[in-house]
Order: structure tokens, then sequence, then C-alpha cells
């Protein structure tokens, strides 16, 4: 089995990485997946590039209790998360989630939770080029509730 948790500067293959997951489980019945690109806008702006930077050990610590509290809400069997880092252009995939399960339901509910989790907790760092010149991107308000919606608060000040 591959690890769980990934920061990586490099691309992923969403197939790849699927087989991986699900590899000799024959209890696998449902296979969620996100993936999160990079858009050519936000707020507003053109977005030229963007630039993710963490805290190597403690992001992929923080990703690891993320996955961990999914393991005890949900029936999952398995989960992966690859999250990139450094400059990226639009286009570009930035995040992967993806989670093995029985029913599908289980693995829509733990994908989700664990994207809403990724948005607000995990210690990444977002820089924006814009027009304009670069800008930090802050967690959003929106981000927030869908976290809460599941009994967690954020952090976030």
């Amino acid at each position: 089995m591959t690890d769980r948790v990934s920061i990586q500067t490099g691309d992923f293959n969403l197939a790849e990485e699927i087989a991986a997951l699900r590899a000799n489980d024959k209890r696998v019945g449902a296979v969620c997946s996100f993936i999160g690109t990079v858009r050519d806008r936000n707020d507003g702006s053109d977005v030229s590039s963007m630039e993710l930077e963490h805290y190597p050990g403690m992001t992929e610590k923080a990703i690891e209790a993320m996955i961990d509290e999914a393991m005890v809400r949900f029936d999952i069997f398995g989960a992966r998360v690859i999250h990139r880092v450094g400059l990226l252009q639009p286009l570009d995939q930035v995040v992967m989630v993806a989670v093995t399960s029985a029913h599908r339901g289980e693995s829509f509910q733990a994908c989700e939770f664990l994207m809403d989790y990724l948005k607000t907790q995990a210690p990444f760092w977002k820089k924006e080029q814009t027009p304009d010149g670069a800008r930090w991107v802050d967690a959003r308000v929106s981000d927030d509730a869908a976290l809460a919606k599941w009994g967690i608060q954020a952090s976030n000040a």
C-alpha cells in the first residue's frame, strides 16, 4: 500500500494513485476522488500563477491526523491525499483526495470531509500572482462553514 500523504512539487496521475489505493483489496466496492486545480481567476482578478508553501513534517502530520479522523467517522478502508507545493500555473493539478469503502455513501462523505478539513486546517500558504501584484490567499468564510457542518470549528482567526 502506498503512503497515505504525499506533499510534492511534481504532478500526479489519478489512475495510478487509485490503482495503488485499491490494489488487491477485494472489500472495495466504491472509490471516490476529488482533484483540485489552479484557476485563472480568483476574487474577481486574473491569476497568472499560484505558489504554495508548507511547513515540512508539520503538514504531513496534520493531514495524517485528518485521515485518522476520517477513518473513525466513516466506514472507509483507505485514503490518499496528495498536495502539491511550489509554483503552479492555471490548469495544474493541486490536490487529490481519494477514499475507498464498501459503499459509495461512505466514500463520498469521507472525501468531502477530508477536502473540507484540508481547505481550512492544513498548514499551507498560498500566494497568487495577479495583474496588481502578488497577494496571499486566506481561507474563505464558506470553507469555514463547510468544516462546521462536520462539527469542527475552524481554528483560523
